[in-house]
C-alpha cells in the first residue's frame, strides 16, 4: 500500500517540529534516527532526545537537541536567540563530514541534499556564486545539523511514497540572526518557500524557519490532499518552542494508505484538459496531438467532431495528464495548437491491477485482471504492425495472448529487464 503523508503547519514548520510530529506518528523509528544523528558525529556533549509535551489543547511530542553547557531545548536557533558553540560553519565542511560519516549512505545524500537547498537560498541572498562560498551560522549549530540528518532518515525509512503539506503560515515582524534583524519570513526562508501556498494570520513571529523551509521543498510537497479516497491510518503532533496566543504552536502529521475500493482496482487522480479548435488545418492538428502524446506525464489524448460557435465544425481535444505534469501539459497544448483558453479539471479514475509483458513471440502484451479474478489479455497492435494483413496480424496477437496465460499474474512484480 502506498503512504501518503499530509502535514498541517498548525504554529508554522521548522525542523524540529517536523520530526516531533513524524516520531508521535511513527514511534517505531526513534531509536534509529537518534542513532543515525549520532552516526552524523554528534558530539559528546550534545543529546538528543524525544519528550511528550501537552500545551492547554492537545498533547504530542517535542524533539529536544541540548548542549551540556545549557539546555538549547528545542533549537533557540531556529526561534530566534541562537547559543554559538562553535561559530560559523562552511558548507563544504557539513557536506565533508556527513559523506564521510558512518551514517547510511542514502541519508547523506539526503541530508546533503537539504543542506545544498538552504545553501542555495543563503548564495541568492548574499550574492555568492558559488554554494562552497556559504557559511552557516545559526545552521551550523548542531541542534540544525541534528534536524536536517534525523529529517533525512525519517524520511528515507518512512518512505512515503507523497507528501503534501497546506497553506504555510508567513509570520511576521523581525527575526534575530547573525546578519542583524531580518524581517519574516527571513530572506533564505522566504526564497525556499516560492511556489508554496501561504497565509497571514496576523499572529507575530517567525512561523517557518530555514530548516522547515528546506524539508519541504525537498519532500516536493503538493498543495494540500487531492480528491484521492485514502484510508487515515495515523496521526503525530510535534510542538515547537514558541507560544502563540490562541493557537497551538504544533505540526500535525497525517499518515494516510491509498484506499483501493477494492482489491481489484486502485483510484488514481489525473487531471483532464479540454478546448476547441475551429482555425488550425486539420494535418496541422495531427502533428500537434502527436506531438502532445509524447509530452511526458500525458497518458492519453483524444479528439471529436463537434458543432462549435457561428455553426462551425470544430474538434474537440481532450488531454489526460498526470497531476504533477498539469502545467506542462497546459503550456504544451497552447504552444502546439490554436486554442487560446482551455479547461482544467481535477479528476480520478479507477485503474485495474494491471501490467505490461513481452511475450516469447516478441510482442508487448497487457494484462488485466478483473473483477472475480479473470485475467484478459491484450496484444498491442503497434508490436505487430509488421506482420503482412490483417490475417496474419490477428494470428500473431491471439498466439502473444495465449502464451501470456503463462506469465505471471497482472499482481506479481514486473521481472527485471536483462
Amino acid at each position: 500500500m502506498a503512504l501518503h503523508i499530509h502535514l498541517d503547519p498548525v504554529g508554522g514548520m521548522a525542523g524540529d517540529m517536523w520530526i516531533a510530529a513524524l516520531l508521535d506518528a511513527f514511534p517505531q523509528h526513534e531509536a534509529a534516527m537518534l542513532a543515525a544523528i549520532g552516526a552524523a558525529g554528534l558530539p559528546g556533549d550534545w543529546r538528543c532526545a524525544l519528550a511528550p509535551h501537552r500545551d492547554h489543547a492537545l498533547t504530542g511530542k517535542r524533539f529536544l537537541v541540548e548542549h551540556a553547557h545549557g539546555p538549547d531545548c528545542g533549537h533557540g536557533h531556529e526561534h530566534g536567540g541562537a547559543h554559538h558553540h562553535h561559530g560559523h560553519t562552511p558548507f563544504r565542511d557539513i557536506r565533508r563530514w556527513l559523506t564521510g560519516s558512518t551514517l547510511a549512505p542514502a541519508v547523506a545524500r539526503r541530508a546533503v541534499a537539504i543542506f545544498a537547498l538552504l545553501a542555495d537560498a543563503e548564495a541568492r541572498v548574499h550574492g555568492y556564486d558559488d554554494l562552497d562560498q556559504v557559511t552557516f551560522h545559526e545552521l551550523g549549530e548542531w541542534d540544525s545539523i541534528a534536524d536536517i540528518v534525523g529529517a533525512a532518515h525519517l524520511i528515507e525509512t518512512i518512505g512515503a511514497a507523497s507528501w503534501s503539506v497546506a497553506p504555510l503560515p508567513l509570520g511576521a515582524g523581525r527575526v534575530q540572526s547573525a546578519h542583524g534583524s531580518l524581517p519574516v519570513p527571513a530572506p533564505a526562508t522566504a526564497l525556499l518557500l516560492a511556489g508554496f501556498q501561504t497565509f497571514a494570520d496576523g499572529l507575530q513571529g517567525e512561523r517557518v524557519t530555514p530548516t522547515g523551509a528546506a524539508i519541504l521543498k525537498h519532500l516536493g510537497c503538493a498543495p494540500g490532499l487531492d480528491a484521492t479516497p485514502r484510508r487515515l491510518v495515523g496521526t503525530g503532533i510535534g510542538f515547537g518552542t514558541k507560544v502563540f496566543p490562541g493557537i497551538s504552536n504544533v505540526v500535525r502529521a497525517l499518515a494516510f494508505e491509498d484506499g483501493a475500493q477494492g482489491a481489484d482496482w486502485r483510484w488514481e487522480p489525473i487531471v483532464q484538459i479540454a478546448f476547441e479548435i475551429d482555425d488550425q488545418t486539420p494535418e496541422d492538428l495531427g502533428v500537434a496531438l502527436e506531438r502532445l502524446r509524447a509530452v511526458p506525464g500525458v497518458r492519453d489524448v483524444a479528439q471529436a467532431a463537434v458543432t462549435g460557435k457561428k455553426n462551425r465544425l470544430a474538434v474537440r481535444v481532450q488531454v489526460i495528464a498526470a497531476p504533477e505534469h498539469r502545467d506542462a501539459a497546459i503550456a504544451a497544448c497552447f504552444a502546439e495548437t490554436t486554442t487560446i483558453g482551455l479547461r482544467v479539471s481535477e479528476q480520478r479514475r479507477a485503474v485495474l491491477i494491471r501490467r505490461e509483458d513481452r511475450t516469447p513471440s516478441g510482442l508487448r502484451v497487457k494484462r488485466a485482471r478483473r473483477p472475480g479474478g479473470a485475467v484478459t489479455a491484450k496484444a498491442e497492435i503497434d508490436s505487430a504492425r509488421d506482420a503482412g494483413g490483417h490475417a496474419a496480424r490477428e494470428a500473431l496477437r491471439r498466439r502473444a495472448e495465449a502464451e501470456a496465460e503463462a506469465l505471471p499474474g497482472p499482481d506479481d512484480p514486473p521481472k527485471d529487464k536483462p
